[in-house]
């Protein structure tokens, strides 16, 4: 099949149309050749990990391992409180060598000072002794309730039984699913297919995230001026592509740019956000370094990061319904992307939209008050079904069409549409993929203050 979708961004001037033969395939990150995994229940989460993860008996320790020495890129949190595996991994991502991830769910080890950075390093010393690899080699990820110290005991135990049961299957890629999930209600997979070199190659992923979701990730952390500043979303892709260090680190800035980068569901950056990449080569493919081949990873890159990325907030918490907000029009990209984050963070928009509400007066509010150049007079706004061209305009050159109340709700009462923006000032462009605001968000966060495992994160 060939797959065709619409790439925008802050580094973009418009929507540019990207068309490349790929399929979707079963699986996700033992999809592509060279690649082994495992996933563990080890009781991480006794010490108390909120709702979201109390769930009973569900794997909370996962290995993802390369046969090779891969490439590896990443994305991490360009929060200025950042989780001890974040601050392992965006300094050994810096040699560009990786052989395997080991990845937690039921703690964050985020606020846990310099026992948190130790405990980070000895799991990837334990599963290096494990696998007889080097720690430096190893990178590693956590989710969970924060400011709470590692259960190193179940974590070294857990470890010990997840090396022991490494294989390629698809089901041991669905187990490493299971076992980052939080406050996720379902795991979150993909893999793609496509011809390089008259060879078949491989690229696939899991996430997972549902709340404290609005990422905004750099390669170190650090944080650009293109980057937003706004429970943890983690990602891991692996590839049998052969792709050189800065190819890969240049596919992946791109990729979450577009995709990651541009999620949210309820404005909050994780301490933990955290995306890896690793390109090992088994497929025998040439080394990609730029021109087409880089263009045809990319495009499958991205695809596959963009489709993690919509998973996340359609299982966002509380969430009923999915909201692409596009606005065109805009003096600049940032502008664009500064009225399109104030429409799809703001809690009066997102609750109309959970009560199926076209209330095009609280879009404009939004819009007027975010950073972007707003005259009023030139605003257009309309709704249309999900991917469709044909627009509803509640709003014309900022004054009420004669679009009927009922017909405005017959598409905003839809599980899935389009917001429509036009400041009509400019070309700039922004696409955020948001959701709506619910009593089940709420109740789910809201916490007790009777249940101290409630709390903290």
């Amino acid at each position: 099949m060939t797959s065709s979708f619409l790439i925008s961004g802050p580094n973009t001037n418009y929507f540019l149309l990207m068309k490349h033969p790929f399929k979707t395939i079963p699986g996700s990150v033992t999809a592509p050749q060279g690649f082994l995994a495992s996933g563990v229940f080890c009781d991480i989460k006794r010490l108390g990990t909120g709702k979201g993860s109390n769930k009973g008996k569900k794997r909370d320790l996962g290995l993802i391992v390369s046969e090779t020495p891969a490439s590896v890129a990443g994305m991490f949190t360009t929060n200025q409180v950042c989780a001890a595996p974040v601050k392992v991994c965006a300094e050994r991502i810096k040699k560009g060598i990786a052989r395997a991830v080991v990845v937690n769910s039921g703690n964050a080890n985020a606020c846990t000072g310099k026992k948190g950075l130790s405990d980070a390093k000895a799991m990837t010393a334990l599963l290096a002794k494990s696998l007889k690899l080097s720690a430096a080699e190893i990178f590693v990820a956590s989710t969970g309730r924060i400011g709470v110290t590692m259960p190193m005991e179940n974590i070294a135990r857990g470890i010990a039984e997840a090396s022991t049961l490494l294989n390629h299957s698809e089901e041991n890629g669905h187990h490493v699913a299971e076992a980052i999930m939080t406050s996720d209600t379902r795991p979150k997979e993909v893999a793609v297919e496509f011809m390089m070199d008259g060879k078949p190659v491989r690229i696939g992923g899991t996430c997972k995230g549902a709340g404290m979701i609005q990422p905004g990730m750099s390669p170190t952390g650090a944080r650009p001026a293109s980057v937003p500043l706004h429970a943890t979303m983690l990602c891991f892709v692996t590839t049998d592509a052969a792709v050189e260090k800065k190819a890969l680190d240049k596919a992946l800035l791109q990729a979450v740019a577009l995709s990651f980068n541009r999620i949210t569901v309820d404005g909050d950056m994780s301490t933990n956000d955290t995306v890896l990449v690793l390109a090992n080569g088994k497929s025998g493919t040439k080394t990609i370094r730029n021109g087409s081949a880089l263009e045809k990873f990319q495009a499958a890159l991205t695809h596959v990061c963009l489709e993690l990325a919509k998973m996340i907030v359609r299982d966002g918490e509380g969430v009923s319904r999915f909201v692409t907000v596009r606005v065109d029009g805009a003096r600049n990209a940032s502008d664009a992307d500064a009225a399109a984050r104030a429409v799809a963070n703001s809690s009066l928009v997102k609750t109309s939209w959970f009560g199926g509400d076209p209330n095009w007066g609280r879009i404009l509010d939004a819009i007027g008050y975010s950073a972007a150049t707003v005259v009023e007079e030139k605003v257009d706004v309309a709704y249309s079904p999900s991917g469709s061209k044909k627009l509803l305009y509640s709003l014309k050159r900022g004054q009420p069409t004669s679009a009927s109340f009922k017909s405005l709700c017959e598409v905003v009462a839809q599980k899935e549409f389009d917001l429509h923006i036009n400041l009509n000032i400019g070309k700039g462009s922004a696409v955020i993929y948001s959701c709506d605001l619910t009593e089940d968000y709420v109740d789910f966060n809201k916490g007790d203050v009777t249940d101290p495992s409630t709390l903290g994160g």
